[in-house]
């Protein structure tokens, strides 16, 4: 027993030291800690740094509810200021006391300045207003979801329109998002079509262009209804359906009716050249047969003239006077002995003038008509009423010159049949009163 009440005396007298130690250690405010006999005892230092004691990274509400969260610093929030570097529609923090207050409209949903299941970053900062230096720069995310299921819908630019064969019809597929976005876009139609751009996703362009055979001469009204379908189609297989209606138009092939004008007026310009060497042949002849008869007509009055003058001579016994006297009485019967002779060689070509006069009428006729009949643009509307205007001018002339031999001559150049055709010399002859 005395071994004991020694034992328990020297313990009492042991934590009675240790306990001393330790007030020592703690009252001394120039150290942290203190080693003494293997025991370590803290300093507790006064809490300095800014901090948030209740930040909560992320939140999740729906968009029917109001979220007002009240965020807490471990200063005294009089000398602090609270503001929003990056917010979103419908958010805002109290500058005073740190609440943040979302409210989601379901406008900003509808408008799409909000989307569901989509994560936003909201920033915002904490400072002192008294020292710049003591801010705080941190962020929370926060997603909205909604339990009312919102179809989306699938929105063409246009829901009807005419169009003619040939022209190009151009428009976007628009869609208003629900619950879930719209992923692709299948196109039909109720007729088969070609030349046309898919669109296959929400804000891309359908074009088409109709072949000029795509309305047939059996349609009723010479047109054609084409229904065009879209259907949107998003993740969970829900479906939108919008129908764009078409009025196709039989319309004008242009590329085929500028080339069947220029064929006609290719036509045209070679009979042109046609007419023109015909015309020079025939008038060549005739200057010809002109000038032949007057070589004619010069020598009978010459020698009719110098007939009357040598028989005018007076009558003596001088001989050449004599054989003068009676040559003079025979010139005049030379020169009424040529007239047969000039019919003979060189008689009047008067049908050939008539044809020369009818080809040169023809010819002037069909120039006019190319010049009042070119084409204004490649996409003239008269130019089927032209191509037809020529083509029967064309034809008539042919008609009107069918007794009249044409031919084209193969070494006489475009620019000299013109140069000889608008010849003043010639022209004079063909006027209107003129000399034939």
């Amino acid at each position: 027993m005395s071994f004991v009440r020694f034992l328990l005396v020297l313990l009492i007298i042991t934590l009675i030291k240790y306990e001393t130690k330790a007030q020592i250690i703690v009252e001394n405010p120039g150290k942290d800690s203190l080693m003494h006999d293997s025991l370590l005892i803290p300093v507790q230092k006064p809490d300095t740094v800014l901090r948030i004691t209740n930040f909560t990274p992320y939140f999740n509400m729906h968009i029917d509810s109001v979220l007002s969260y009240k965020f807490d610093i471990n200063k005294n929030e009089k000398n602090y200021h609270w503001y929003l570097i990056s917010n979103i529609a419908g958010s805002s923090i109290n500058k005073s006391n740190g609440t943040v207050t979302i409210k989601p409209s379901k406008s900003y949903f509808l408008s799409g300045r909000l989307k569901y299941d989509t994560e936003y970053n909201v920033k915002f900062t904490v400072q002192n207003q008294n020292n710049a230096t003591e801010r705080i720069d941190t962020s929370f995310n926060i997603t909205f979801y909604n339990t009312e299921i919102i179809l989306p819908q699938i929105k063409p630019t246009i829901s009807q329109t005419m169009i003619e064969e040939g022209e190009t019809i151009s428009f976007k597929i628009q869609c208003s998002e629900g619950t879930f976005p719209i992923e692709s876009v299948i196109f039909s139609s109720n007729y088969p079509i070609l030349n046309y751009k898919e669109a296959k996703n929400c804000g891309d362009a359908f074009t088409w262009t109709p072949d000029f055979d795509f309305v047939k001469e059996t349609d009723s009204l010479k047109q054609k209804v084409v229904l065009l379908t879209f259907v949107g189609i998003t993740k969970d297989k829900s479906r939108d359906t919008a129908i764009v209606r078409v009025i196709v138009k039989n319309g004008l092939n242009y590329p085929y009716a500028v080339d069947e004008y220029n064929a006609t007026v290719k036509n045209i310009e070679e009979e042109l050249l046609r007419l023109k060497y015909t015309f020079l042949k025939l008038d060549k002849e005739v200057r010809k047969t002109k000038k032949t008869r007057t070589v004619f007509d010069i020598s009978s009055a010459g020698a009719a003239t110098s007939g009357t003058i040598l028989s005018s001579l007076p009558s003596d016994n001088n001989t050449p006077r004599t054989a003068a006297k009676n040559t003079g009485k025979i010139l005049p019967s030379v020169g009424l002995a040529m007239v047969p002779v000039k019919e003979a060689i060189s008689p009047l070509k008067n049908v050939e003038q008539n044809q020369a006069a009818l080809l040169r009428s023809s010819i002037k006729r069909m120039e006019y008509m190319l010049f009042d009949n070119q084409l204004v643009g490649y996409r003239d509307p008269n130019i089927l009423t032209k191509t037809t205007k020529l083509k029967d001018e064309l034809r008539q002339s042919r008609v009107q010159l069918l007794d009249v031999p044409t031919e084209i001559g193969s070494n006489i150049s475009k620019e000299e049949l013109n140069r000889y055709f608008n010849n003043p010399k010639v022209n004079k002859n063909y006027r209107l009163g003129g000399k034939k």
